[in-house]
């Protein structure tokens, strides 16, 4: 993301919390800083991209990023970290800084689309902001959905990455259906093409999972993450299909999977087959 705001032509201060992921920045523009409030200080906007809600809790209020916003900052926090700790966040910044605006907008997309700015943008917040976000958003996206107020956006992300789940864990176990039946996964390819099931995603991760490769596009631990707070807000009631692949997920990252892409999935399913998909 930051390097396609640089692509773009805009002024980029980097912070990382492992410092030599934002060093390498600076070989092609970005400054590095040594803390959040300071990357922060002379921005007129301020991105975070953390794991979850206490990552960025703790960036922003612990570690003095929010205390350092200059008045009439826009912070566009853009990681998925789920709709309570949102709301929550919009509500220590209109307490703290009310002359700060907060932007709640989680980004749709894995790495590819991250690396080459189309990232699908999730926004909701002040209509104020909407303008001044227009060449950030356009620079590390390809399309902006505008919703309503702070936490729409994460609403909408939620359920867009249970949808990825339920994707993901029915292609694995069509995977392992067809295995076990002695199918091929070039026929089943195949077959999809064409049909009214074919999906882009649902063919690239079964050839990821044909091929063996679990280089991360998106990691397995981050679309547990994402299971677990969904359930937070759903409950076993409404999800109970998301609740069992919550519990087969964390066993498979408990197994040391977890850095590995969602793909994984297709583990713990019998043995997988592993052949070209033409």
């Amino acid at each position: 993301m930051a390097r396609s705001l640089l692509r773009a032509g805009l002024r980029v201060g980097v912070w990382d919390r492992t410092p030599a992921m934002a060093d390498r920045l600076t070989g092609v523009g970005a400054t590095a800083h040594p803390g959040p409030d300071v990357a922060a200080a002379n921005a007129d906007v301020v991105i975070t991209m953390l794991a979850d809600g206490p990552a960025v809790t703790s960036v922003a209020v612990a570690q003095g990023m929010l205390k350092a916003l200059r008045p009439r900052a826009i912070w566009s926090q853009m990681g998925t970290i789920g709709v309570r700790a949102t709301e929550e966040l919009a509500g220590t910044v209109a307490s703290q800084r009310p002359d700060v605006q907060f932007v709640d907008a989680p980004v749709a997309g894995t790495r590819e689309p991250a690396e080459t700015g189309q990232l699908l943008i999730l926004a909701s917040g002040p209509q104020a902001a909407r303008r001044p976000l227009e060449p950030v958003f356009g620079a590390i996206g390809s399309r902006t959905i505008w919703l309503g107020e702070v936490g729409d956006g994460s609403r909408l992300k939620l359920v867009l990455n249970s949808w990825l789940a339920f994707l993901m864990e029915g292609i694995a176990e069509s995977a392992a259906l067809a295995d076990t039946l002695g199918l091929d996964h070039a026929v089943l390819a195949d077959a999809l093409r064409g049909s009214p099931l074919e999906a882009p995603f649902a063919l690239a991760k079964l050839a990821k999972i044909d091929s063996g490769d679990e280089a991360p596009d998106f990691a397995l631990r981050w679309a547990t993450k994402d299971i677990d707070l969904a359930l937070a807000e759903a409950g076993t009631t409404t999800l109970p299909v998301a609740a069992a692949i919550s519990r087969r997920w964390h066993d498979l990252v408990d197994a040391g999977l977890g850095q590995a892409d969602v793909s994984a999935a297709r583990h713990g399913l019998g043995q997988p087959h592993y052949a070209s998909v033409g």
